[in-house]
């Protein structure tokens, strides 16, 4: 069983995190994407740590209430933060300076993929989930005759004023059938929803999209092994930036098309995602 805890990094936030596994088990990191939380890893957590990992996955900067600094001072979100957040987090584990496997859906996909740019040398791994690498998306996005500016459009409601307000009105109406509208459960919605359905957390959340307008970051070639999974009905994710990524991984690379799945890959195929992410993990050891 998963514990639910309070970590506090150097830099003096709290964030709240789910651990698994023994102390002493080489250390996951599992980061997740918007509109979801740490409940996303519910699957996967115990899987990995009957298989010996210690899991640690955090709700995000914004996401935990003991870490949510100003959303309108955009630069408490900007993107070095956010990566810098996943090595204190780590060290608040207690796994400072050791080297550990990085997994991220959507967002903590884009914080992976900064990890691995940024610190390749700590990584034995990489698993990202529905996020391209970032200059595989970018060169999507910028396509004319492709289909992703259209699937990202959503990108720029999020920087509307507006915005925070109306996802969280009527009980959340707006966050619970608009953006979970590929076949996720009412009771996985609702455990987010506890997460991110506050004023308050909903302006830090969407503070990483107006902080990060250019999917933020300086981009080279991954050079740590890497596992990208993507479904195939992803309405967000299209086909140009899925299967471009390999191209932009300098290692080791395995791509898993799920067919039918969406976005939401931990909600929607949680049994079939872990399976592929402790593999991967067990290919590549700390």
């Amino acid at each position: 069983m998963a514990e639910t805890i309070g970590l506090t990094t150097r830099s003096g936030l709290t964030f709240t995190a789910d651990i698994a596994g023994p102390a002493d088990g080489p250390l996951v990191l599992l980061l997740h994407g918007f509109p979801e939380s740490r409940h996303s890893w519910r699957a996967a957590l115990p899987e990995l740590a009957k298989a010996g990992y210690r899991c640690v996955a955090p709700d995000q900067r914004g996401y935990s209430p003991g870490a949510r600094p100003d959303p309108a001072d955009l630069s408490n979100y900007a993107f070095d933060k956010l990566v810098n957040d996943a090595l204190e987090i780590v060290a608040a584990a207690g796994h400072e300076g050791r080297r550990f496997h990085q997994v991220g859906h959507d967002w903590g996909g884009q914080v992976s993929w900064g990890v691995a740019n940024a610190h390749a040398e700590r990584l034995a791994s990489l698993s990202v989930l529905s996020r391209p690498h970032p200059l595989s998306f970018r060169r999507a996005l910028g396509n004319p005759d492709g289909d992703q500016k259209h699937r990202s459009r959503h990108h720029g409601k999020f920087l509307e004023p507006a915005t925070g307000p109306l996802l969280i009105e009527d009980n959340a109406r707006r966050l619970r059938e608009g953006l979970f509208g590929q076949d996720v459960s009412r009771a996985a919605i609702a455990e987010h929803v506890s997460v991110l359905g506050s004023r308050e957390a909903i302006e830090a959340a969407l503070a990483w999209y107006r902080a990060n307008k250019g999917l933020s970051g300086d981009f080279g070639p991954t050079r740590v092994p890497t596992l990208y999974i993507w479904g195939d009905a992803d309405a967000t994710v299209g086909p140009d930036a899925a299967k471009g990524t390999g191209e932009f991984v300098a290692a080791a690379y395995a791509m898993e098309v799920l067919p039918g799945v969406g976005h939401f890959v931990m909600d929607q195929a949680p049994a079939r995602a872990t399976q592929l992410i402790l593999a991967h993990l067990k290919r590549h050891p700390v």
